[in-house]
């Protein structure tokens, strides 16, 4: 239901003067004050029980006692009010309360600004222009620094017993530590569930990939409720493959197919590339692993003697590379590439790509669980065919999903 009516708009144009943008906001600014201000004051009324000057209806020994002068933010800026006063000291409003002095969703702008990416300058710069508010760095910060408690509840929030799916992999970025500004992994594991709904389960921040380390991830998603994985895509993790056959001796490990063409195409020369690429589609678009292996054969008659170490890379990862040929087309699809967590981290650095360093590990979780809230937001419908994936899945593991579907 509209506020205005058209005539109404069209009066408060003619009677305000209103010729550009900013003329809007300065009478919305104005509007929004004025209307605080009369709801204090009907505040007060409430409280006392009479209006003011109708002294017949007074019924208390309280009365009003002037104002007190306090300047809040407001989404239109800044703006200066009457607080309204009470002899006895007893009134409390509400629509403004003591020591309030924002009124505004000041404090979730910033976060929105920081989330997408945008420097604590280009914020002061913002909140200045836009809102006539100056913000210092400090207090940016002191702001953004108030989502800790809910990062640390996030990532050790309880996760679900099963996950058909989880993919992980990880992105580099540069952190200062001890003076020196170092490259830093930030591992993700999203897990797909037996709805068919991509999550984020969690972002860890490490410097080594090593078998260790990928265990305590792990036990840690397991501690957290984590009974099953039926499917695990990863890119070639250093550690990972052994660490979940720890964890999970029973989940099937795919390395993702992209991630081994893009390492072993990098031996291979400008003028080969193309021909090259096209030979190793027929390996991995095979009909089933014995065809794919004799593509293989084919692949190294052909450019074993030039291109050894590619070749060899797909025989020694050949076991993990092959692991999807065993599941029908829709399930292929899902779990030969990690495209699912490719696509999350093309969000994560468009958002960081302004920073050059974070001058924490904790400044780099910020950025990446605020940019994360705002990807999962989006991330509202289940995967594509999933019915099918799911009939396809239970015909593959109907004992560990039995009971949970």
């Amino acid at each position: 239901m509209a506020i205005f009516t058209k005539e109404q708009i069209r009066q408060l144009i003619k009677d305000n003067n209103l010729k550009e943008a900013k003329d809007i906001q300065g009478m919305l600014k104005n509007m929004f004050a004025e209307t605080l201000q009369e709801m204090l004051e009907a505040e007060l009324d409430e409280e006392l029980g009479y209006t003011r000057y109708d002294y017949k209806s007074k019924q208390t020994s309280n009365s009003r006692n002037g104002h007190s002068k306090k300047k809040v933010t407001s989404d239109q800026g800044p703006m200066d009010l009457k607080i309204p006063r009470d002899r006895e000291g007893e009134f409390s409003p509400q629509v403004v309360k003591k020591h309030e002095n924002d009124v505004s969703g000041i404090e979730d702008q910033i976060l929105s600004m920081y989330a997408k990416g945008m420097s604590v300058r280009d914020i002061q710069d913002h909140l200045q222009n836009i809102y006539g508010i100056e913000a210092s760095p400090t207090l940016i910060s002191r702001i953004t620094d108030r989502i800790m408690p809910l990062v640390t509840e996030w990532q050790n929030r309880p996760l679900e017993p099963i996950y058909a799916i989880v993919f992980m992999d990880a992105v580099h970025f540069k952190v200062r530590t001890d003076g020196r500004i170092i490259n830093k992994a930030a591992y993700v594991a999203i897990g797909i569930n037996l709805d068919g709904k991509k999550d984020v389960l969690g972002i860890w921040s490490g410097e080594n990939e090593s078998a260790k380390y990928w265990l305590n991830i792990i036990n840690e998603l397991k501690n957290r409720g984590v009974k099953d994985i039926l499917i695990a895509s990863i890119d070639g993790l250093s550690g990972f493959s052994e660490a979940i056959r720890a964890a999970f001796p029973e989940t099937e490990i795919q390395r993702c197919i992209i991630h081994q063409i893009r390492s072993s195409t990098k031996y291979i020369s400008y003028k080969d590339l193309k021909s090259f690429t096209s030979d190793l589609k027929l390996i991995y678009r095979s009909v089933n692993e014995e065809e794919a292996l004799q593509q293989l054969d084919f692949l190294e008659e052909k450019w074993g003697s030039k291109y050894a170490v590619a070749i060899n890379s797909w025989k020694k990862n050949w076991v993990e590379l092959a692991t999807f040929f065993k599941y029908p087309q829709e399930v292929r699809t899902l779990i030969y590439t990690n495209n699912a967590i490719e696509g999350y981290n093309r969000q994560l650095r468009k958002v960081t790509k302004a920073k050059s360093s974070f001058p924490t590990d904790e400044a780099l979780l910020k950025m990446l669980y605020l940019a994360t809230m705002d990807i999962l937001k989006k991330w509202t419908t289940r995967i594509k065919n999933w019915s099918i994936v799911l009939a396809q899945l239970s015909v593959y593991f109907g004992d560990r999903l039995e009971g949970h579907i």
